[in-house]
């Protein structure tokens, strides 16, 4: 099988030709014993294609599994608008919210069990966290390693604390290396890229190698569609490199895709990677290589940004680069996620006074800074601790519902599929409270919600919550029925004002002028010199356009295109 001989090249690539020989011994029984799925789509992408993003326990309800709380929740409002459900890791854990895994395959009892996840997935397709770099110290993978037991020896990295580490790459602040005592009484410094609980894989194992393949293996069989590779830029290590972004990472990537080609070639690759977009992209390989989707990370902080200065001229030359390399690739979009707004992607883009600018937004409403260390012992901005609808609204007094959706409407028009986190969806707010309770920035935007208050307040027209999740909602759902929005339909960034975002899509015969206006005020744009010629009619709101002369309101978004058979949006009414 071609597939196989790709999956030995790489193994021999990656180890050299008698360990990697070895190692695909160990790793072709494991694919020969899968049962092996034939490919059923003929496109990887849909116009249909939308993701949400949710803990197993974002919602809940006493007496019921959190998990059958979320399945209850999607089933009831979310049908027709989500196709995909990203389960954020849902397994045992020690730390960090879920990813410092204990057991990679096992269900965490409080949320609920395997088949509550299958259940879901009647109805939704999956996405699961393949948290690949690191496990916990609290497993019993590393009791194993402590213990010195036959097959988890080389699980972990060791290394000689007096060794020059000054070339890698750090996201944190926090040390290192993490000193441990085996069970014998010999003590060790392990590389722990995160925290001292996440202790990190060491590849170069073979016995790391066939247990990390065996849990891709049991993640597909247990209905993933979709794997997120997290921090897989870090996964291999070399001492006197940056360690991040290795070759052999990206061959581990090629890796990870070759095998499913064997055995389940519609599950999709998606890396993780908070890096600067030409980083962040080379995750997509030669194109159909490696990862068929990539978190688009740069378009949260200049997406934040252009709201900040009412300019669309930064985010607009940004977009016109959102090309992909095959038809097998696409973006991830995403304004949200369960982490901070990265703003390394930053880099190379905006200033650092103008980082500033979005700092002191942060700041001033509740919102917190993380910062990373750097080579010469410095530290700079990392991540930005808010919820995307405090940053956007950049006051936390305002219920201005319809910018933050403004700012959604662009996300939803880019190339690519988009993922909106469930507390964008349900107009959460700064959980300023939760952050005090665990010390941690990032609990900021991880409330747990009670599943009888979010009813009570989406069945009330006027709560803000029920203004952005019902529109929310229809502009998920308009968008899936408009081809011109295919993941990857033509694009072009148009320059119309530099207070709207414009964008043209296309595909087959539909074409759609997608406009949004990011300031506070009116404005006045014309497709006439586009040729936009036609009567139009606005997708959105129904109403016909002339192309000579639209009139946007503050933070009005508009779909322009030619009126015959396109009806407009339907009303979703609150439940």
């Amino acid at each position: 099988m071609d597939a196989q001989k790709t999956v030995k090249d790489l193994l021999q690539r990656i180890y050299g030709e008698a360990t990697g020989t070895s190692a695909f011994q160990r790793i072709a029984p494991l694919i020969d014993r899968f049962p092996a799925q034939k490919r059923k789509k003929e496109t990887r992408f849909s116009p249909e294609d939308a993701v949400l993003i949710t803990y197993g326990d974002s919602l809940v309800q006493n007496g019921r599994a959190p998990l059958a709380t979320l399945h209850d929740f999607a089933r009831r409002y979310l049908k027709g608008a989500i196709s995909t459900i990203h389960i954020l890791p849902f397994f045992p854990y020690s730390s960090d919210d879920g990813f410092s895994v204990m057991d990679f395959g096992a269900v965490n009892p409080e949320l609920g069990s395997w088949q509550e996840v299958a259940a879901i997935g009647q109805d939704f397709q999956l996405m699961f966290d393949y948290v690949v770099n690191h496990f916990s110290a609290k497993s019993q993978w590393f009791e194993y390693y402590l213990e010195g037991r036959e097959g988890f020896k080389e699980f972990a990295i060791a290394v000689d604390p007096s060794a020059d580490l000054s070339l890698v790459t750090r996201p944190r602040s926090l040390p290192l290396l993490t000193q441990y005592t085996m069970r014998n009484g010999k003590i060790v410094h392990l590389w722990t890229t995160f925290s001292a609980d996440q202790i990190d894989f060491n590849f170069k194992s073979l016995d790391v190698l066939e247990k990390m393949v065996e849990v891709l293996l049991f993640y597909v069989a247990q209905g993933a569609a979709i794997l997120r590779l997290d921090a897989i830029a870090y996964l291999w290590k070399e001492i006197g490199t940056p360690c991040i972004h290795l070759p052999q990472t990206h061959d581990m990537v090629k890796l990870f895709r070759s095998i499913l080609d064997c055995v389940a070639p519609d599950v999709l690759l998606l890396t993780e990677t908070n890096v600067p977009h030409p980083e962040n992209i080379s995750y997509f390989g030669e194109g159909r290589d490696e990862a068929q989707m990539v978190y688009n990370f740069t378009l949260p902080p200049l997406l934040f940004y252009a709201f900040v200065t009412e300019d669309a001229t930064v985010l607009s030359k940004w977009a016109q680069g959102l090309q992909l390399p095959s038809a097998d690739n696409t973006f991830f979009n995403f304004t949200a996620s369960h982490d901070g707004i990265g703003v390394r992607p930053l880099e190379g883009i905006l200033p650092p006074k103008e980082l500033d600018r979005l700092i002191e937004i942060v700041n001033a409403n509740d919102g917190q800074v993380s910062h990373k260390q750097n080579a010469d012992g410095s530290a700079s901005p990392y991540e930005l601790n808010i919820t995307y609808i405090d940053a956007i609204l950049a006051d936390k007094t305002s219920e201005q519902a319809a910018k933050f959706l403004a700012s959604q409407a662009i996300q939803v028009v880019l190339p690519g599929v988009p993922a909106t986190y469930i507390h964008s969806l349900l107009g959460s707010r700064n959980w300023v409270e939760g952050v005090k309770q665990t010390g941690r920035a990032r609990t900021i935007n991880r409330p747990k919600l009670p599943l009888e208050k979010v009813r009570a307040e989406l069945s009330d027209p006027e709560s803000f919550r029920s203004r952005v999740f019902f529109p929310y909602l229809n502009l998920l759902k308009l968008r899936r029925r408009q081809e011109a929005f295919h993941p990857n339909a033509g694009f072009a960034i148009l320059d119309v004002d530099p207070k709207v975002f414009a964008i043209k899509r296309h595909r087959g015969d539909q074409v759609i002028y997608a406009l949004t206006n990011i300031s506070a005020r009116p404005r006045r744009v014309s497709l006439r010199k586009l040729d936009l010629s036609a009567p139009t009619i606005d997708l959105v709101s129904g109403d016909r356009i002339d192309a000579d002369l639209i009139e946007l309101k503050p933070y009005q978004f508009a779909w322009l295109t030619h009126a015959a058979g396109f009806p407009a949006a339907r009303t979703v009414a609150a439940v």
